[in-house]
């Protein structure tokens, strides 16, 4: 079927070209799509594409030539095309050119209902709308419209390319900030290779939130994979059989070949979670590193997410920055020295941002530091220049760029914690129980937990928990635990002491049974006791309830702050209660007391809990593992080392309000692309017609849509007409169309035109012939009237990377134009045609022969108004594009003069896309995609 030198068009991706087959190897193809530099593996079996097959009468461009097609050849398997004396092979064929069969459907009377040309042209209009939208491949994302997260992946998604560190608070939103950015990248065509590194712990979590909230399913490699791979493709590197990896630090640090692989691979953009593990000093790195450092400098997106705090550690922190700019941060004492001013300038910037003058000092401090700066020297003199002042300190600030930190106390909207330790009285217990707790204890500070048998029917805990949920009946509550085998110990012994509706949350169960049990808790009538282990407090959003329950207590303050993160989110609209039944004198209730007195972590969100674990950590379990098993009374020790612990959280607290870098948080409020995703989300978010075309797109295929409750419909396949819908393999799906119950329902995809259900589903119809050819009597035109209505596509083939769509996707353009060869462009069918047209038995093979004859020029004509309108659209793209990327870049130029943060490369990569975009807009092409032929009742009778 498929040859080397063949040409094939991609059917879900017209705009791409001709695609040349590189390769062919067993079951799998290679297309290379020169003009917009991309190249595409497929299956042979469900390849998206069709021979791009020229007929006789068709005119034909390549090597500088063109003519029209006469006869077609076949040698060796590949097309010859001869005419007007000139000849071209199929290799030598533009990677452009004009290629329908709708005007030939039409002439042979092989027609679509009318229903399927309106939907059509629809679909491609929508299309064309929804890419030109910031938005775009973030639209049906499971996403709150948080304003920071939004300004981060705003500013990031710009870059050209994005190299930058996430570091906000706990509980703010890195990952999906770092969700946004990528598929933001790869959505634009920015990005198509990415790999996400991470410690093991995290590679699940990371997952499962890049396909449930972003629709993205990237691939676990681990040796096991890798060996699978290499046997089946005689040894090739592993790493290039994907193009979205996830992989965890241990595997490859285990192993330098797998690590020398992945470095060789080639990556568009990489991802590095807990970066503050990264172990640099100007003496040598960690492995670690230097894997990151090697993978980093050869990749041009680079994102690292890190949640300690910069003052807790500027060699740290400089390491990371010269993760993503080497030159920038070359020399660490010179970082160290530069830095030592941020917190002074910071002082500046909080009194600019509160509308205050400047006092003498810092004015002088200001004029020394930029001497030289002729704009900030005349700005300095003005008194009425504070908010002029604070944006060319932001321009010239140090890590602005390339660093994002927001605080919570800065976000703001936040309910409030209220923790109720539960003490429970130690003589409610025999010893054989208090040994069980102390073996619990023991067993769940190790990594990973050591396997115990449970049994609580007889724990206090259990007495507690029952009696929560009977003093509030009408609250859910979501219990946390460490272990899977907790969960189902606990289960058991609630069966036998409550008939509560109970739901299960661990990582025994499959993905989909996992979305169910919390869909039931969710529900208003469902669950009350959601039970999770710690896979719980990863990346879930269960912020409809506000009661915790902690059945123990994890010894990483960072992951105590997950946990509590499930309900204590932005937009939680109660305050958080968190329950914490302990037993008295027990290890449990030394860590409880550590947590409430020591941090007040139960209350507040401690920004240095790792390096107070880092201090107390082994003192802490030492002392609590001993208070567990001593008689006496060791209550003096245990405050003693809370004690200690609060004055080193207040010393460490101070430090980082002191050094707090004010400017770094507000460089994200004031750059120009903070506001782009906003603005677009707000316009997709409320479009109920577009609701209802993406239900009859899928009954176009067979698939039935019904309202189950209200922003809940049910997509069932029972007559679907094709397997080209990906989503379906399982039977009738739910879907929402509404975001607020997306996020509640996690079960529930939201369903948007760049959701790849309903991607799909558009492809499949405009990549095919349904709908392309119509045929309509209108009782409401006058008589002996007949029109064509001819649709073409102006669309780019350039280089995906450019992103050409947001200035010009493939728009669709509608022409009618009559037996005269005159435009109307204003007319439609009229609704009662469109109505009647199912009802009609039209046979219009029977008018091949006018058909033949009337089409032909109308086409003609309709082509050149195409062309013409064409122009237009390509006029006001190339002045879009022209307008945005040169004010780009001159602020970029100006930037790069007082700001070392904006590099060489960064302002020749714009001026680079500019001119790639002006010299590829104007090279746009049309193409003819649909005709509808409308006449009057009577002109049918004078045929």
């Amino acid at each position: 079927m498929f040859q080397p030198g063949q040409r094939w068009i991609s059917t879900a991706e017209p705009e791409l070209g001709l695609g040349t087959i590189l390769r062919v190897e067993g079951r799998s193809v290679q297309v290379l799509f020169a003009k917009s530099g991309v190249l595409r593996p497929y299956a042979t079996d469900s390849a998206p594409l069709i021979r791009a097959e020229f007929r006789a009468g068709q005119r034909v461009s390549g090597k500088g030539i063109a003519f029209l097609v006469e006869r077609i050849e076949e040698r060796e398997g590949l097309f010859v095309y001869r005419g007007e004396g000139r000849e071209l092979e199929e290799g030598q064929l533009d990677d452009e050119q004009a290629l329908s069969q709708a005007d030939d459907r039409l002439i042979g009377g092989r027609t679509d209902p009318n229903d399927r040309f309106d939907l059509r042209l629809e679909a491609l209009s929508r299309r064309a709308d929804a890419r030109r939208s910031a938005a775009w491949g973030l639209e049906s994302a499971r996403i709150g419209l948080v304003p920071h997260q939004l300004r981060v992946a705003g500013i990031a998604s710009a870059r050209r390319p994005p190299r930058v560190l996430l570091a906000d608070e706990v509980g703010l939103g890195k990952t999906i900030e770092a969700g946004m950015i990528l598929a933001r990248q790869l959505a634009t065509g920015r990005a198509g290779r990415v790999l996400v590194l991470l410690p093991e712990t995290l590679v699940y979590q990371w997952f499962v939130e890049l396909l449930r909230r972003f629709n993205l399913s990237f691939a676990i490699f681990d040796e096991e994979r890798c060996e699978a791979i290499e046997q089946a493709n005689d040894g090739r590197n592993p790493f290039e059989d994907e193009q979205l990896v996830i992989a965890d630090f241990a595997f490859l640090e285990s192993s330098p070949k797998r690590a020398g692989q992945l470095a060789e691979a080639g990556w568009d953009l990489i991802v590095v979670d807990e970066a503050h593990h990264l172990e640099w000093t100007p003496e040598g790195a960690s492995p670690r590193y230097r894997l990151v450092e090697e993978l980093a400098s050869a990749t041009p997106g680079v994102i690292l997410l890190t949640a300690t705090p910069e003052q807790l550690g500027r060699a740290g922190h400089f390491a990371r920055l010269r993760l993503l700019d080497p030159q920038r941060y070359a020399d660490l004492d010179a970082y160290l020295a530069e830095s030592a001013g941020y917190t002074a300038l910071s002082d500046v910037a909080s009194t600019l941002a509160a509308g205050k003058p400047l006092n003498a000092a810092q004015r002088e401090m200001l004029g020394g530091r930029f001497k030289g700066d002729r704009e900030l020297a005349a700005l300095l003199a003005r008194d009425d220049a504070g908010d002029e002042l604070l944006a060319a300190l932001i321009d010239r600030h140090g890590t602005g760029r390339a660093m994002f930190r927001n605080r919570r106390a800065g976000i703001g909207g936040f309910p409030r914690r209220m923790p109720e330790i539960l003490a429970i009285d130690p003589a409610t217990l025999d010893p054989g129980r208090r040994e069980a707790l102390l073996a619990e204890f023991r067993s769940d500070i190790q990594q990973p937990p050591a396997a115990l048998e449970f049994d609580y029917t007889n724990d206090p805990r259990l007495a507690a928990l029952i009696g929560l949920l009977d003093a509030h009946p009408n609250d859910k509550f979501l219990l946390l635990c460490r272990s899977q085998a907790k969960v189902m110990a606990i289960e058991d012994a609630l069966r036998t002491k409550s008939g509560v509706g109970v739901a299960r949350f661990h990582e025994g169960l499959g993905i989909v049974q996992r979305d169910r049990n919390a869909a039931f808790f969710a529900q208003p009538d469902g669950a009350r006791l959601l039970l999770c282990s710690e896979i719980g407090s990863e990346g879930r959003n269960f912020q409809f309830a506000h009661r915790l329950v902690m059945w123990d207590l994890p010894l990483d303050p960072d992951l105590l702050e997950q946990r509590i993160g499930r309900l204590d989110r932005i937009g939680q609209k109660h305050d958080i209660v968190v329950h914490v039944p302990v037993l008295e004198q027990s290890a449990q209730h030394v860590l409880a007391r550590w947590y409430d007195e020591g941090l007040d972590a139960f209350r507040t969100s401690p920004a240095d809990g790792r390096e107070l674990l880092r201090r107390f950590g082994s003192l802490l379990a030492g002392l609590a593992d001993e208070h567990a098993r001593e008689d006496d009374d060791r209550d003096q020790e245990l405050d003693a080392l809370i004690a200690e612990t609060r004055g080193a959280h207040e010393e460490l607290s101070a430090l980082i309000h002191a050094g707090r870098d004010h400017l770094l948080e507000l460089a994200a409020s004031r750059d120009p692309h903070a506001g782009d995703l906003a603005g677009s989300f707000a316009a997709e978010d409320d479009d109920p017609v577009r609701d209802l075309f993406v239900q009859r797109l899928f009954e176009t295929y067979g698939v039935h849509a019904e309202e189950l409750a209200r922003g809940i419909v049910l997509l069932d396949p029972q007559y679907l007409s094709t397997d080209g819908l990906p989503g379906f393999a399982d039977g009738p799906v739910s879907v929402t169309f509404s975001r607020d119950i997306a996020l509640a329902r996690e079960d529930l995809p939201l369903l948007r035109l760049d959701h790849p259900m309903v991607a799909a589903a558009m492809d499949l119809l405009v990549s095919g012939e349904d709908g392309n050819a119509a045929f309509l009597v209108d009782d409401a035109l006058p008589v002996r009237t007949a029109l064509l209505q001819a649709v073409f596509v102006l669309e780019i083939v350039a280089d995906r990377t450019l992103d050409a769509g947001r200035f010009l996707p493939a728009t669709p353009l509608l022409l009618t134009v009559d037996t005269k060869l005159g435009e109307r462009p204003q007319f439609r069918p009229s609704d009662v045609a469109l109505r009647r047209a199912a009802d009609r038995n039209i046979e219009v093979p029977r008018y091949r022969k006018f058909l033949s004859k009337l089409v032909p020029p109308m086409l003609d004509r309709a082509q050149d108004l195409a062309a013409a309108r064409a122009d237009v659209l390509k006029a006001e793209a190339m002045d879009a594009a022209r307008r945005e990327l040169d004010a780009e870049h001159a602020r970029l130029v100006a930037l790069h003069s007082v700001n070392p943060s904006i590099t060489d490369e960064e302002v020749d990569a714009i001026a680079a896309e500019r001119d790639a975009l002006l010299a590829a807009i104007p090279e746009a092409r049309v193409r003819l995609d649909a005709v509808r032929f409308v006449v009057s009742p009577d002109f049918l009778a004078l045929r």
